[in-house]
């Protein structure tokens, strides 16, 4: 084999670039990943900024739907993946009460009762109803998106299969899909909820990571993205801990890569993805090296493949004009705590493995929720912010020293033109109004601070390739997603470019640690390689024209 010639070379060395490596390799190609930071991992790392004693997930911080069969087909528990199911929502008050979401029903049904018996009644109405989505819907997550509206033979066939897997769609569900696609989240739930406490927990899914507040139309959907996935076997998306941090789910990735036969290379990061006659030759490295394939794996976000990469003279102007106008804000911050102590909510003073080793909701209502956006739409950070809180150290002891934790608070909103410039004073702030806010329901918790890490919009593009500090690589607008995502066309895990496919978060399937779009888009390269090959043999057998004197 020459040196620097490969069969496929995958940018970027997120999970979904690490997945694509390995069922590459597992398949016999020769594979070289080319990751531009020291680590592999993108978003899904693990980090040591307060020393060796502590290892904290800088950004992405649980595991969501990764699918069952995907780990079983990289035998990933053999190269060290473990997760601990992640614990049920506690939205502790600052008044003194709170609300926990057990998986036991009848606990949960009483905990709800103490605030609404209405809604301890429209909880079951709730959970069905999603059931019936989940059941239509989901399996649309993993599927590869038709190109709608082309004529072309094929195409029709990949529309009239979606048609299909869509038959369960009666009238009525069929409303409820356009309800869910147009409704903002707070509208839906005002329909089945009355208590503001019930209401706001039940929003968080529907905002995380997102530039819009609970009233935004089409964060209905954003809120089932994250719940109605099926993932293989029937699961639906669940959530957990990845032990030894997300660097952990990175890591047994990147071996199982290796394991097929993957090369993997850090600090490579690539200048530009060369072409010939419309065609991927391979990539240059920023060092001046040049690599050569036939197959090119883009796993970055989009504007820095297209934008940056690959010459704009080879992509037709309405898919750069995609590009360019593809959403990507954010107004989230990661702030990362080290503490001496668990933290003891004045409602529930006492350890529960369940409340602190779960999702510790800082949002009282959908105003209060809505306010702390509109201030950052204002162009202020939020003066009361909401956060997404979990403890991993609860179950993972390999992450603290004894006794001591990782606090994990993913927040929001600033505002999202603070992706332009560090605004370094003004995180500080803003992680301090969250501590304060922590303060608040669970007294003594700034005191048990150690290290604090904050980590902003900028640092999130310029340090991990996030562009506009969106861990999604694209907002999960409505206009965004399945056959639009990210181009209209080019859903499909292809590019206008023969030879150069995408398979990071901003292509269908991703916006969270899935792993779908690396699996889906070497189904697609392995569909087009036997295509290839029977034309190549189709040609052998064409007798050779002779000149007739």
């Amino acid at each position: 084999m020459q040196q620097g010639r490969y069969d496929a070379i995958v940018v970027g060395g997120g999970h979904n670039g690490l997945v694509a490596a390995a069922y590459l390799a597992k398949r016999g190609r020769r594979t070289l990943v080319c990751e531009a930071r020291e680590v592999v991992g993108g978003a899904a790392v693990t980090e040591q900024p307060f020393g060796p004693g502590y290892k904290v997930t800088s950004l992405s911080y649980v595991v969501s739907l990764l699918p069952p069969a995907l780990v079983r087909d990289l035998d990933l528990h053999r190269h060290g993946y473990k997760v601990y199911p992640q614990g049920p929502y506690f939205a502790p008050h600052a008044r003194g009460t709170s609300l926990q979401l057990s998986n036991d029903p009848v606990r949960r049904r009483e905990e709800i009762a103490k605030f609404s018996p209405r809604d301890a009644e429209a909880e079951e109405r709730w959970d069905a109803w999603m059931a019936g989505l989940a059941d239509v819907l989901g399996p649309l997550l993993s599927a590869v998106p038709p190109k709608v509206g082309s004529r072309h033979p094929v195409d029709l066939a990949s529309q009239a299969r979606l048609v299909w897997k869509l038959r369960g769609l009666d009238t009525r569900k069929a409303a409820d899909v356009t309800r869910l696609f147009t409704l903002s989240i707070a509208d839906l739930l005002e329909e089945y909820f009355e208590s503001p406490e019930l209401q706001a927990v039940h929003a968080v899914s529907g905002v995380i990571g997102t530039w819009a507040g609970p009233r935004a139309p089409g964060t209905a959907y954003v809120m089932a993205h994250h719940h109605i996935g099926d993932v293989g076997d029937g699961h639906l998306g669940s959530w957990g801990f990845a032990e030894g941090g997300m660097g952990g789910v990175s890591n047994a990735m990147a071996a199982a890569a290796r394991s097929f036969g993957a090369e993997i290379r850090t600090s490579a990061p690539v200048r530009r993805i060369t072409t010939r006659n419309g065609r991927a030759t391979g990539v240059v490295l920023e060092g001046g090296q040049e690599l050569t394939a036939d197959v090119v794996v883009a796993a970055t976000h989009p504007r820095i493949t297209f934008l940056e990469q690959v010459d704009r003279a080879e992509l037709p102007g309405d898919f750069v004009a995609d590009i360019e106008r593809w959403k990507t804000r954010s107004g989230t911050v990661k702030v990362n705590l080290a503490v001496d102590r668990l933290p003891r909510f004045t409602c529930r003073p006492e350890f529960d493995p369940e409340i602190h080793g779960g999702t510790i909701v800082l949002a009282e209502s959908l105003d209060d929720m809505e306010g702390a956006f509109q201030d950052a739409s204002a162009g202020r950070p939020s003066a009361v912010p909401f956060a997404d809180v979990c403890i991993p150290s609860v179950f993972d002891k390999t992450l603290a020293p004894e006794g001591h934790h990782i606090v994990s608070m993913f927040t929001q909103w600033v505002p999202h033109t603070w992706a332009g410039k560090p605004m370094d004073e003004e995180l500080e702030a803003h992680a301090d109004r969250v501590v304060a806010r922590m303060e608040r329901v669970a007294p003594g918790f700034t005191d048990s601070v150690l290290f604090r890490q904050v980590i902003g919009p900028y640092q999130m593009e310029h340090e991990y390739g996030l562009i506009g500090g969106n861990i999604f690589h694209g907002e999960l607008s409505a206009s965004q997603l399945f056959h639009t995502r990210p181009a209209a066309g080019y859903a499909d895990y292809r590019t206008p470019v023969r030879g150069l496919y995408q398979a990071g978060s901003a292509t269908h399937g991703g916006g969270g640690v899935t792993g779908i779009p690396g699996r889906n888009v070497v189904r697609q390269i392995e569909k087009d390689l036997r295509k290839a090959e029977r034309r190549q043999k189709v040609r052998a057998r064409l007798p050779i024209p002779t000149r007739s004197g």
